[in-house]
């Protein structure tokens, strides 16, 4: 028989106990947590399937993210007023700017539609877009930090609703909730490969971020970017692999100059190089259209 949070028991106490210890001001009540422990489960589960275990669950959970999360569902103010005042990242700022910040990348000179994306999503947070999906908060397991999830949550959403402005297929929904990696790397190495990324982008051309950004920010595939630019399919795969290696290169080669002993670079590709890239200013939405237009070319239903 599956074991759950009855079976548990003492673990899930000492759970509930300590989050209401950390954070007292939030008042949840122990069914309604053991309620959203439950649900958050399965959501869990369906992602994991066959090795989803409590304790493995229970393992990786972020407790105080998912008692905050649990409770702003439950519509408790002092959560929301926790959540509001969350910090973001390695800059230490809230979480409301940056999401504007991330805004402003997404819609440059565009400050009206900066202030509304901002707020439609933590609209959604709490209210499904549409009557048959889930709330931004709902969808939510715990098991990654609830910041930087749902900055990516916010950046996915809008590159959706841009690659459909474009007439391009946008993003699945799973995707628009997809992980952030967890990243164990210590606070230096992960800040020698951030600046170790904008060097390299800054050094590579306007054709090669042209590329990069049509393969990251507008999720378009090789048929679709040779069909905009005009050339062969087996030419933007092959431009593709060049670019990767030329960046996993340059990298390896920084972080060895400055005393890497890794494996490898994969932890910091999954968790920092996507980010890191949609960042940049030259990724941004505007720069890309400034390039394709100097080509002759936009992106069009077409595409």
């Amino acid at each position: 028989m599956q074991e759950g949070p009855a079976q548990l028991g003492p673990r899930v106490e000492l759970l509930y106990y300590f989050c209401r210890l950390q954070i007292p001001s939030i008042n949840l009540s122990r069914d309604s947590c053991g309620k959203h422990l439950e649900r958050t489960f399965e959501i869990y589960r369906n992602k994991a399937g066959a090795s989803a275990s409590w304790n493995a669950y229970l393992d990786n959970l972020y407790p105080l993210d998912w008692f905050v999360a649990a409770a702003c569902l439950e519509g408790n103010a002092r959560a929301w007023e926790a959540l509001f005042a969350s910090r973001a990242g390695r800059s230490d700022c809230l979480l409301l700017d940056a999401l504007r910040a991330r805004a402003a990348r997404l819609y440059p000179r565009d400050e009206e539609r900066q202030d509304s994306a901002v707020t439609e999503f933590w609209s959604q947070l709490y209210v499904p877009e549409r009557p048959t999906s889930l709330p931004v908060l709902a969808r939510y397991d715990g098991n990654r930090p609830l910041v930087p999830w749902l900055i990516r949550v916010f950046q996915n959403w809008h590159i959706s609703q841009l690659r459909k402005q474009s007439g391009v297929q946008a993003l699945p929904e799973d995707d628009l909730a997809m992980p952030m990696p967890a990243n164990g790397a210590d606070g230096r190495w992960r800040e020698v490969f951030a600046q170790a990324t904008r060097d390299w982008l800054e050094k590579i051309g306007d054709d090669e971020v042209l590329l990069l950004g049509l393969r990251l920010r507008y999720r378009l595939s090789q048929r679709e970017v040779a069909n905009l630019l005009e050339v062969h399919e087996g030419t933007i795969s092959r431009r593709t692999d060049a670019l990767r290696d030329q960046c996993l290169e340059f990298l390896g080669q920084r972080l060895v100059e400055a005393g890497w002993s890794g494996d490898d670079l994969s932890e910091f590709i999954r968790g920092e190089m996507h980010s890191l890239l949609l960042d940049d200013p030259r990724l941004s939405v505007d720069y890309l259209a400034h390039i394709l237009a100097k080509q002759g070319k936009k992106l069009t239903n077409e595409v």
